[in-house]
């Protein structure tokens, strides 16, 4: 039960660092944890474990955290400061994936074995991001794209703030299936058998659609918050 008790840690620390972040900062607070939540995600989800009986990827928190912001986004500020934080998260994993890919041709420095350890061990994560990339840019554009669609599309049907959580859940769940699907194609058609796959799949999706449903109570804290406009920071 270790890594599930983990698991729930982190999706509360996720949740309410995302909270914090919005009532210190104000808007730009969430717009700054799409790059956090990109560039984290693609490097958790290098480990595979074992949740809940499945085979599972780290990294499904912290990305499927970027629907709450991009939702609160959308709910307060309206579609464009949520397709610009998009955006923002787009860039820097390719920053991210270009600056570290660039460090590996360094030649580490001859009779520091610590730099040799650190050489080995960085080029054994990064290594693999430029797959691992093309399948999150992939994923993450089709699936934010679609979700800030969905959520005002859904928004027009279900308008009142009590209903919130229809446009939320609505928008989130179908998102994270377009990004699962997408992601684990390109990134690990032909790296796993078929059915390690599948699993992957099947798990990286009902993992993703717990922190979409577990979400729902934060959307509501952020209107909450946007409406008393007091922010220590903004």
């Amino acid at each position: 039960m270790q890594n599930e008790i983990l698991w729930l840690t982190m999706l509360l620390a996720n949740f309410l660092l995302i909270i914090l972040a919005y009532r210190i900062f104000g808007k730009w607070g969430l717009i700054i944890w799409i790059p956090i939540s990109v560039i984290i995600a693609n490097v958790q989800v290098i480990q595979t474990v074992e949740l809940f009986g499945f085979v599972a990827t780290l990294g499904n928190i912290v990305y499927a955290s970027s629907f709450l912001v991009t939702d609160i986004l959308s709910e307060n500020y309206g579609k464009e400061e949520a397709k610009k934080a998009v955006w923002i998260g787009f860039f820097s994993l390719i920053s991210m994936t270009l600056l570290m890919n660039l460090a590996l041709f360094f030649i580490p420095l001859k009779g520091d074995e610590f730099a040799g350890v650190a050489h080995e061990a960085t080029s054994t994560i990064f290594s693999l991001m430029p797959r691992i990339a093309i399948a999150s840019l992939a994923a993450y554009l089709l699936s934010q794209r679609h979700d800030i669609w969905a959520y005002h599309f859904w928004r027009k049907h279900f308008p009142t703030d009590s209903q919130i959580w229809i446009r939320n859940n609505l928008s989130t769940c179908i998102s994270q299936l377009i990004d699962s699907t997408v992601f684990v194609i390109i990134a690990f058609w032909g790296v796993f058998e078929t059915s390690v796959m599948w699993e992957i799949f099947i798990s990286t999706y009902f993992l993703k659609f717990i922190v979409a449903a577990a979400d729902t109570p934060f959307v509501y804290l952020g209107k909450r918050i946007f409406k008393k406009g007091k922010f220590y920071l903004d």
